[in-house]
């Protein structure tokens, strides 16, 4: 399966830099979790401060099980708390909630 998301990220040049410095050298443990949990790819974008995640999936992969894992994962914990320095909700989305499933209309 694919799917795609999309989060903001604060609007600060410096914090985005910082950000996309991270990606470029993710920690092990979290690759490691992606593919732990049934992702085989991922893929991040940005436009300013938008960004648009594709990922790909082998069968059995579900974001609800991702999700638990997550938070048993002290590593994943420390990660996610790092990046939500950067990272901005999008409008309307619930406090805790952060990169959105983003809804297919197209295709050719």
């Amino acid at each position: 399966m694919r799917y795609c998301l999309t989060l903001d990220l604060k609007n600060d040049p410096d914090l985005i830099a910082e950000y996309e410095s991270y990606h470029q050298k993710v920690w092990p443990e979290i690759v490691q979790s992606f593919y732990n949990s049934g992702i085989s790819t991922m893929e991040i974008y940005r436009w300013e401060n938008r960004l648009f995640m594709i990922i790909e999936t082998t069968k059995g992969f579900s974001f609800e099980k991702k999700a638990k894992s997550d938070a048993e994962n002290p590593i994943v914990q420390k990660w996610e708390n790092l990046m939500s320095t950067y990272q901005e909700k999008l409008p309307g989305v619930e406090k805790d909630e952060k990169w959105q499933l983003m809804k297919k209309i197209y295709t050719v």
